[in-house]
């Protein structure tokens, strides 16, 4: 669960903190304030894509960071921090990025730095977004494959048959290679070669790229490091005007004194225990003077390491998109693949029919694997359809039939062996249509719904899925009761999970156990946008200024009797 998100310098945000609660929390705003912008943040700490120009302007450096909490039953999440070392405190983690103007970019979890393709993974365990941008890619059929998928609870065992599918598919191309004229054999191990010695050369150390960098900015910075050491140390021992000096004379003065009068007595030790601190800083903080010196020839061996390793990043490191957790590991396992390419290219005619062996073997476990991830699916499917069908039912289409479709695939593909598409009959009677065919925006919103709800729940004992679920503009196209019917079904999914809403309606906003209002103000001559938990009383104006664009007694009344009949608290 979300406890509280910090941003700064994020597009208009100078700079916010807030706490957040579990159940449903509602975030509204007028139109242009914001709303978008606080989504874009959460997405930005999750992993999302960004570039320099969502750092707020005048800025150097973009930087969200947040707590979350972590149930027992959250297994992935919890395996994945195992796997990783990392461990929780109190079952609350701080995961933080930074983006700075230069591009570069920083993620942490803990303190423990990550990459952004191992965000992307942990931080699905935990969240999940269902933007605008969603209904787009509801309409394709790997989404639907997916989506299927993680009901299922088969994401981890599809990404391991895909693991070996791709292995396999190596092994087919090395033995095509090797098929290929000796000439070209002999070019491409030559290449290759090239490439592990100048890996090997380098003997790259894991992480090293990390602690290069904290260095060279060190290095860098020596002047007015130095500076700032040297104000310190005159501030602590230099001089009788000193620190240490003047709390040497308050010792000795406390101690006098308690001698004369105990009542002193307490005070005189606490005065002593300030001094002897203070003494061990100085202490400190000379050593550390005393040894700060300025190392050109170091900065430019930094810098010099550096550029080998993003040089060798750019040619070798991990390019099909699986990513890797240190630059270093990306290039090392680059290395490893070459390696094995040259041996199997370097292969007698023996060592080539034993990979011939190996791939028949290999095709053989893809295709039992195959047949049992289809068997699963098609379990999950009927279950799948049944279930967003009931949901869509309770959300104003009474009459609509949800169907999830397996067909068989010409061959067994990367995922498996069959297709997966959603289809649907949004009215009675009607046939089952391809979902790209819903003409309604608030039809194909309410299908999304669905699916998040199904997809919230699982299909197996243990709920495994993301502990928080963020909709943007959900309400997109609907109104009336079917948004009336759409609050209730978020307010029935907070039940179990921690819902973000961002909505124009007064009727899903009425339902609210959290309101949040983003605003657009102006400060001085910058632009910033802002965003606060609301008091019970301007939760009303807000309602009210939802229902009809204003706060008069009318939309007031109104306002108040929906706060009364849908609001989680009753008011």
């Amino acid at each position: 669960m979300l406890e509280e998100l910090s941003v700064r310098n994020y597009a208009l945000i100078d700079k916010l903190v807030i706490p957040f609660e579990g159940a449903l929390n509602i975030i509204s705003g007028e139109t242009g304030a914001g709303k978008s912008i606080i989504i874009g943040s959460l997405s930005f700490l999750l992993g999302g894509k960004a570039g320099a120009d969502c750092i707020r302007t005048g800025a150097d450096e973009v930087s969200v960071s947040a707590a979350i909490s972590i149930k027992a039953q959250q297994r992935e999440a919890l395996i994945w921090l195992q796997a990783h070392d990392i461990k929780a405190d109190d079952g609350v983690i701080i995961v933080r990025r930074t983006l700075k103007a230069n591009g570069r970019n920083a993620m942490y979890v803990q303190d423990v730095p990550i990459s952004r393709a191992d965000a992307l993974e942990f931080m699905a365990f935990l969240c999940d977004i269902h933007g605008q941008h969603e209904h787009e890619t509801l309409l394709r059929r790997e989404t639907h494959r997916k989506y299927l998928d993680r009901f299922a609870g088969i994401d981890s065992e599809v990404a391991e048959f895909n693991w070996i599918f791709q292995k396999l598919q190596g092994k087919r191309k090395i033995v095509i290679d090797l098929a290929a004229s000796e000439k070209e054999k002999l070019i491409k191990i030559e290449l290759l070669t090239f490439s592990v010695d100048e890996i090997e050369k380098a003997a790259l150390k894991k992480g090293e790229s990390v602690q290069l960098e904290i260095e060279a900015k060190r290095l860098a910075s020596h002047e007015k490091l130095s500076a700032l050491v040297e104000t310190a140390s005159k501030a602590l021992f230099d001089g009788e005007d000193a620190l240490l000096p003047l709390s040497r004379k308050v010792k000795a003065a406390a101690a006098s004194a308690s001698s004369l009068d105990e009542a002193l007595a307490a005070l005189s030790e606490r005065i002593g225990a300030l001094y002897f601190e203070l003494e061990d800083v100085s202490g400190e903080m000379r050593a550390y003077r005393d040894q700060l010196s300025f190392n050109p020839a170091r900065l430019e061996e930094v810098e010099e390491r550096l550029a080998l390793i993003y040089k060798l990043k750019k040619k070798y490191s991990v390019q099909d998109g699986a990513g890797a957790p240190t630059i270093e590991d990306g290039i090392l396992s680059y290395k490893e693949r070459a390696q094995a390419e040259i041996e199997a290219l370097s292969a007698s005619e023996e060592q080539r029919g034993k990979l011939k062996e190996e791939i028949s073997a290999m095709e053989e476990d893809i295709i039992r694997r195959a047949s049992t991830i289809t068997a699963k699916r098609h379990s999950a499917a009927a279950e799948l359809s049944r279930r967003i069908s009931e949901v869509l039912s309770h959300l104003g289409m009474s009459g609509a039939l949800f169907d999830v479709r397996l067909g068989k695939a010409e061959a067994i593909g990367a995922y498996g062996a069959e297709a997966v598409e959603f289809l649907i009959s949004a009215n009675k009677g009607e046939p089952l249509k391809e979902l790209s065919r819903i003409a309604s925006g608030g039809e194909l919103s309410r299908v999304m719904l669905a699916i998040k709800t199904a997809l919230s729940i699982g299909s197996g004992g243990g709920d495994n899925s993301p502990d928080t679920l963020v909709f943007d503009e959900i309400d997109t196209g609907i109104g009336g009761e079917v948004a009336l019917a759409v609050g209730e079904y978020l307010a029935k999914i907070a039940r179990s999970k921690q819902i973000f809403c961002i909505t124009h309606l007064a009727s899903i906003a009425c339902r609210a156990d959290n309101h949040l209002l983003v605003e657009k103000k102006t400060a001085g001559e910058r632009t910033l946008t802002t965003l606060r938990n609301l008091t019970r009383q301007e939760r009303r104006g807000e309602i009210a200024r939802m229902l009809s664009g204003e706060r008069g007694e009318t939309a007031l009344r109104h306002a108040d009797e929906l706060l009364k009949k849908y609001g989680a608290s009753g008011v």
